[in-house]
């Protein structure tokens, strides 16, 4: 079997003599990075391409088979609640799109990577990101016939002004050489952080009566398992290759693990304040497989070849008490402009809230869901009228706050050929004065709307330019989504 492997992926590889290599591979080189030998790349996958066909095929007849059950079944109304659905609405635009993009982009490295094993597990990879997109977008479908929010999702993740920051994680590492973007996604997104979205979320998702999220997310874990692994491997593979590449990779995962971390932010939103029934907080599943698995276990092992734990890491420790809060009151506060719903924490939320941060909710953020609340109460809606100052790297409004101080908003200040940029936070200002003259072309949609360049100059038009409809934001217990809820179940036979 290893000698079939063999011949059907690294055997299949020639050297080309009729032109030159450099021509053949323009990409590997102007990073710095040294490779001398691409043989000793270790495959992750060890798939011939018809075994990995044959594997994902007995997977999907699986999934596709709970999606057809659970859409005969009318299974949506079996969710633990309709505001559950806002946070499949964010995965939808948010992280789908993702996934497409990264089968794009290992599509090209498969192409030109110099050695057979690294090309073979990014055309691996490109098929599994692929596969995702299509999974994913299957198993939303059956909601999106009934619920709003899930139709226009590859418009939205172009034009909506929270989707800029998956977009912007993506467009930055796919204009990054390709041991860049390798490190970007297969190590720093898909080692570090994966397990921050798939494992909790996934396991929320079962509890919250989400049957097919649940299968589909189970089903990609396999597949983010061999993509940890190809994360390792890629990594492992270039620190062995020559020492000069040690700072180089350092460097790469400084940024990476913050902006993948900037990234996640959105995550800890969804797990603390999304999902109706909890599994754990963002602060647990933090402490668990980032701080325990990662930093306990993975940089330990990365010591023997000179690698530290990612710069600015102890600012993103200090931060799990409060970034869910920080991030989730934002989107309270400018979800007119969202395409899903809010709402506040009602008294049994705001009990685990206090119980899981008991340092920091009560002291920082329960006065302010109080004073929107007694604004609800009063016959209105808390909104925040106007539009927010952007981070020019992360793209996240300037929510978040000093080190060691929750109760003041960080803003950093970098000023490259006379014009001055702003930054939320010391990892996102080191990273934008690392290379200013990528960060200044940022696409930052505050900045569009207010130079007539989406769609308009009102709110409406905005929205409509997004491709956001009546229906789809708004307060929840207002929406469509929640007065359909409780139609269709008024209206269910008596012990379905």
């Amino acid at each position: 079997m290893k000698q079939r492997y063999s011949a059907l992926t690294r055997d299949l590889d020639w050297t080309p003599d009729y032109v030159d290599p450099a021509r053949v591979f323009p990409y590997t080189t102007f990073e710095g990075i040294k490779v001398h030998d691409w043989s000793k790349w270790e495959d992750p996958f060890r798939l011939t391409v018809d075994a990995y066909c044959k594997y994902q095929a007995e997977k999907d007849k699986r999934l596709y088979a709970v999606l057809d059950g659970f859409a005969q079944g009318q299974g949506h109304l079996s969710l633990s609640d309709a505001s559950y659905l806002n946070a499949m609405k964010l995965f939808l635009q948010g992280v789908t799109p993702l996934e497409y993009a990264a089968h794009r982009h290992f599509a090209f490295l498969a192409r030109y990577y110099n050695g057979p094993g690294p090309r073979f597990a990014a055309l691996c990879q490109s098929i599994d990101e692929l596969r995702h997109t299509q999974t994913e977008i299957h198993t939303l479908s059956t909601y999106n016939k009934y619920y709003g929010g899930m139709h226009s999702w590859p418009t939205m993740f172009d034009r909506v002004w929270y989707l800029s920051v998956p977009k912007s994680f993506f467009d930055d590492a796919m204009s990054a050489g390709p041991f860049e973007f390798l490190i970007a996604i297969s190590f720093s997104f898909e080692y570090l952080l994966t397990n921050l979205l798939f494992v909790p979320f996934m396991s929320g998702a079962s509890f919250n009566g989400d049957l097919p999220s649940m299968t589909f997310g189970f089903s990609a874990q396999s597949d983010e398992s061999r993509h940890m692994t190809l994360g390792l491997e890629a990594i492992k593979f270039l620190l062995e290759q020559d020492e000069a590449n040690v700072p180089i990779i350092q460097e790469w995962i400084d940024k990476w693990f913050w902006r993948g971390y900037r990234l996640v932010a959105l995550v800890a939103q969804m797990i603390d304040y999304m999902l109706p029934r909890k599994v754990m907080s963002w602060k647990e599943s933090f402490e668990l497989y980032f701080e325990q698995q990662m930093l306990g276990g993975l940089f330990k092992d990365l010591e023997f070849y000179g690698i530290t734990p990612p710069r600015h890491v102890e600012h993103a420790i200090a931060e799990k008490e409060i970034l869910s809060h920080q991030v989730y009151w934002t989107l309270y506060s400018f979800s007119y402009a969202a395409a899903f719903t809010t709402t506040l924490p009602d008294p049994a939320h705001r009990a685990w809230l206090r119980e899981q941060y008991p340092d920091t909710f009560d002291k920082y953020y329960r006065p302010l869901f109080d004073r929107a609340a007694a604004i609800q109460d009063g016959g209105g809606r808390f909104w925040f009228k106007g539009l927010p100052q952007l981070c020019q790297v992360c793209q996240i409004p300037m929510v978040f706050t000093e080190p060691g101080d929750p109760s003041t908003l960080c803003q950093r200040e970098s000023v490259y050929r006379g014009e001055r940029y702003h930054c939320c936070s010391d990892g996102c200002q080191w990273i934008f004065d690392r290379e200013p003259e990528k960060y200044v072309q940022a696409w930052l949609p505050v900045h569009q709307i207010y130079q007539g360049n989406c769609g308009g100059p009102t709110v409406p038009d905005v929205l409509a330019w997004y491709g956001i409809q009546d229906g789809d934001a708004g307060e929840y217990l207002g929406s469509l989504d929640h007065a359909d809820w409780q139609r269709w179940h008024a209206a269910a036979p008596v012990g379905s």
